[in-house]
């Protein structure tokens, strides 16, 4: 089973579980960040230490994480060094120390090298995903990228989906899910308010 989330924050991942063949399944997560429609003012994505401790909990259970570039050079471009800030609060310490051992999957046909636990693949991104949800036994996978996740729910990889409204008009930016070719049918099944107001909306994908 395959999850994805979307609109909570730009730098931590919730999961997204995957189905695979006879009963046991692989867990695949994404965390979307659209652009703002002011460059420079990432505020309305920050979490609060609740929202983020949530983010840590759903990070600890993950075993692979799967980027596409964009995702991989924002969160590189942090996390490794997170945990060194003396002022740094305790949920973005615990977060960098989650994050840094995950083994990571990297898609991108630009980049030249990667770091921090990841392995560049230059092939077919949709391919590659089926291709480890076909794989037998359990596991987990998260997916950041607008990109690449728009990728993978236009080919049905995805079978759920974690939606974060969070209670602002932003008046313009973009679509999380523009680049996604086919529509995507969705079946509630759990909500939950944080007391920030943020809203978890966790939707299973239906089948046609």
């Amino acid at each position: 089973m395959l999850f994805i989330a979307v609109g909570a924050q730009a730098q931590s991942t919730a999961p997204l579980e995957v189905k695979r063949p006879g009963g046991s399944s692989v867990t695949l997560s994404a965390a979307q960040l659209a652009e703002l429609p002011r460059p420079g003012d990432p505020s309305w994505v920050v979490p609060d230490e609740e929202l983020h401790r949530h983010f840590n909990d759903v990070e600890r259970k993950i075993d692979t994480l799967l980027y596409g570039r964009r995702m991989y050079e924002i969160m590189a471009g942090y996390w490794p060094t997170a945990d060194q800030d003396p002022s740094a609060p305790g949920v973005i310490v615990e977060y960098a120390e989650i994050w840094k051992p995950v083994p990571k999957l990297v898609f991108s046909s630009t980049l030249e090298r990667v770091d921090w636990n990841s392995r560049l693949i230059r092939g077919n991104a949709v391919a590659e995903v089926a291709r480890l949800k076909a794989q037998p036994g359990d596991g987990s996978m998260v997916v950041g990228g607008l990109l690449l996740a728009s990728a993978l729910a236009s080919a049905g990889l995805i079978d759920e989906y974690r939606l974060y409204y969070v209670p602002i008009f932003l008046g313009s930016g973009k679509a999380a899910f523009s680049q996604i070719q086919n529509s995507v049918r969705l079946k509630p099944v759990e909500t939950h308010t944080f007391s920030s107001g943020t809203v978890l909306l966790r939707c299973a994908s239906v089948t046609p």
